[in-house]
Formats: structure tokens, C-alpha cells, sequence
């Protein structure tokens, strides 16, 4: 049996005021493409399928004619909520999705359930695990002693046990420690939201959502996809690809990559005002990728992000590389303060006015009301 794994396809993402929407079609194109060459028994969606809790309407239309162009090739659908989605709006109409074998995970009210998949080597249950935080494991068994991500994530999956004699594909969305997260994700300090790999032991091959970058962690099978995008700079040098991951008899598990190509490249370019703007350098390049630009000039140009995006329309970001600036190091440039998540703000204050850092339940509690501040904005 053959899955197509996808994550955090972050449908209504918006990169330095720049709309994705466009670029994401197109790799949503591209990937039903790749499905009509290369086909499939099912496609697992590992959750963050829009960007916001509330998404924009145009985003909503997008994810419902992908859905829509996946029911029509009479592919199953198993997707989950992630830590970007509402849980409650992904959640919306999953009973009449069913009937067109497009399975959405249920608001989190216990352990999920399988829905059994049948091949020439039996059965495959697939188990859809929304994105947990520990209050919302606390609310179904108040008795268990729960107090971390970690916590949360054993005491559910002690009430999921996989049939040992069936194969067994979770999808879910976590950070898994070991992983490497990057610039565009928002990892907690000191790791309080990671649970342990071990924790999926009992399944043959776990879909993983969360983390941008392609990798496995620990073993083969326990596996972030990554983005079909990227969505930050220091994506720039990645690879993004589509997962495919085939499963034989019991413990026969194979996974192959295709890769992905965006219409729109993420990139940077470094170099003097005067060379960047010479048409020897630009001619023949993809002027139109979506840029990041370094000067190296000693002295400010006057209006240069206007002047530069009349050759490089999709310039995102202009900063210097200099003597001053090396000099001013010490100072956070405004856009790496805003690279800063407010969690990560609220321990260095923490820390400054108290003398110690914060502690594990601390950061947690701290985290879960950030969230639901962010989560209360949305819905205004």
C-alpha cells in the first residue's frame, strides 16, 4: 500500500507581507501531477493546513479544491488539525467528508480511533492524532498526572494500541526530540514542547507535521515530509520534495522522495548596489524569484528597496553587510527582534529582572496563554 505524505502545506501564508497563495497553487498543481504519474492508495495530510487559526476566504477555496481534486481521483484523504489550525474549522463537516473517504481528525476528546485500509497483505489502520497540547489531554483523563508535552502525548497513546498484527500508520503533529527546526517554525524554549521518539514504537511508519524541514528522526519510518514550500530564508539552500512511502508485508516499509520546484524560487543575493544592478549580472536570471538582498556597500543608497525591485520585483528583504554593521552587531537589527517569539522575549525579561530563568511548567504555562492570546486576536 502506497501513501503520499504531505505537512504543513500553510495555506493563506504570508512571507514578509508577500501572499503565497499563488506559489501555492502551483505546487498543489504540481503535486496532483505528480500523483497522475506516480499513483497512490491514499494521501496523508500531517496537519498546519492553513497558516491561521481563522484563514483567509481564499485560502479555504484553495484547500477545498485540492481536497475536491483528490476526492476526484478516488483518493482517500487522512488529514489532521495542526498547532496553526483551529482544530474546531478543520473539523467542520467531517462526518459528510467521510462519505467521500476524506477523513478529518475530530476535535481531541480521546484516543484516536483506526480506519482500516485492505490490501493483498491485510489490513493498514491509519490513526489520525491531532496537534496536543497538555491541557487538552488534562480535560479527557483529569486523573492522569500530565505536565508536559511528553506527558500528554504517552498517556494518549497508552489508550492507542495498534493491533499487533496489522500494519499501523499515525499521522500526527509534534516536535519530536532530536529534530532540527528552522527559522520559520516556532519551537518553544528549551525544547518544553518535544516528546520523545520512542513514544511511536508500536507504529510502522508515523507521518510527522510541524517542522519544515525534511528528515527523519531516529529511525526511517518516524518522518517529517517538510514543507512543499519554503517559508523562510533560512530555507533558502533545502531541497523540498513530495514523500512517498510504500508498506509491504508487516515491518516492510519503503520510502522514496520526488522533488518539488516552485515557480518562484526563494533565494539571496549579496553583492554592491552598482553590481547587482549591472545587466551583465541579472540578464538571464530568474529576476523574478522572491529575494533576500545583502548590499555590501560602505554607505547607505539612497531608496534602494525601490530602486532595486524595479529589476528584482520580489525583493522581500534588503539589509547590509559592512563595516558599520559588523560593528553594531551587538544590536539586534529589527528584523532579527522580530525573528524573536514573544516566549523566547518573555524568558530573556524573566530572566533579566529575576536572576534565573523559568522553569519547565513555567515556559509551559507561559506558551499555552501566548497561544491563547494569538488564538483570541484571530477571532476579532
Amino acid at each position: 500500500m502506497r501513501f503520499l505524505h504531505l505537512s504543513d502545506l500553510h495555506l493563506g501564508k504570508r512571507v514578509c507581507e508577500f501572499s503565497m497563495l499563488e506559489e501555492q497553487r502551483y505546487i498543489l498543481e504540481e503535486i496532483l501531477t505528480l500523483l497522475d504519474e506516480t499513483p497512490v492508495d491514499g494521501v496523508l495530510l500531517a496537519g498546519d493546513l492553513y497558516d491561521k487559526p481563522v484563514p483567509p476566504a481564499e485560502a479555504v477555496r484553495l484547500l477545498d479544491w485540492f481536497l475536491t481534486q483528490l476526492a476526484a481521483r478516488k483518493l482517500p484523504v487522512f488529514a489532521i488539525s495542526g498547532n496553526h489550525d483551529s482544530a474546531d474549522r478543520v473539523a467542520f463537516g467531517s462526518a459528510l467528508l467521510a462519505d467521500s473517504r476524506v477523513y478529518v481528525s475530530p476535535v481531541f476528546t480521546g484516543a484516536p480511533q483506526p480506519i482500516p485500509l485492505q490490501d493483498a497483505h491485510g489490513t493498514v489502520d491509519v490513526y489520525l492524532l491531532p496537534f496536543l497540547k497538555p491541557a487538552m489531554v488534562r480535560h479527557v483523563w483529569p486523573d492522569e498526572p500530565i505536565e508536559s508535552y511528553n506527558d500528554a502525548l504517552a498517556c494518549v497513546l497508552r489508550h492507542c494500541t495498534p493491533d499487533p498484527g496489522h500494519r499501523s500508520v499515525l499521522v500526527a503533529h509534534q516536535f519530536v526530540a532530536g529534530a532540527a527546526a528552522c527559522e520559520s517554525e516556532e519551537p518553544s524554549v528549551g525544547g518544553v514542547d518535544s516528546v520523545d521518539a520512542a513514544l511511536f514504537d508500536a507504529f510502522d511508519y508515523v507521518a510527522l507535521g510541524h517542522l519544515h524541514s525534511p528528515q527523519k528522526v531516529g529511525r526511517e519510518t518516524l518522518r517529517y515530509c517538510g514543507t512543499p514550500l519554503k517559508y523562510s530564508f533560512s530555507e533558502a539552500g533545502q531541497y523540498k520534495s513530495a514523500t512517498f512511502v510504500e508498506l509491504g508485508a508487516k515491518g516492510e516499509v519503503h520510502i522514496t522522495t520526488a522533488p518539488l520546484t516552485p515557480r518562484h524560487e526563494l533565494r539571496g543575493l549579496r553583492g554592491s548596489y552598482m553590481e547587482l544592478t549591472d545587466r551583465r549580472c541579472y540578464e538571464g536570471t530568474a529576476v523574478d524569484d522572491y529575494l533576500y538582498i545583502t548590499l555590501t556597500d560602505e554607505q547607505d543608497v539612497p531608496d534602494a528597496l525601490a530602486r532595486l525591485r524595479v529589476i528584482y520585483p520580489n525583493l522581500m528583504q534588503l539589509d547590509y553587510d559592512n563595516q558599520r554593521t559588523r560593528q553594531q552587531q551587538e544590536i539586534c537589527a529589527p528584523e532579527r527582534t522580530e525573528s524573536i517569539s514573544p516566549l523566547e522575549h518573555l524568558a530573556a525579561f524573566y530572566q533579566l529582572q529575576n536572576n534565573q530563568p523559568l522553569t519547565a511548567e513555567q515556559t509551559a504555562f507561559c506558551q499555552e496563554l501566548i497561544e491563547e492570546i494569538w488564538k483570541e486576536g484571530d477571532t476579532v
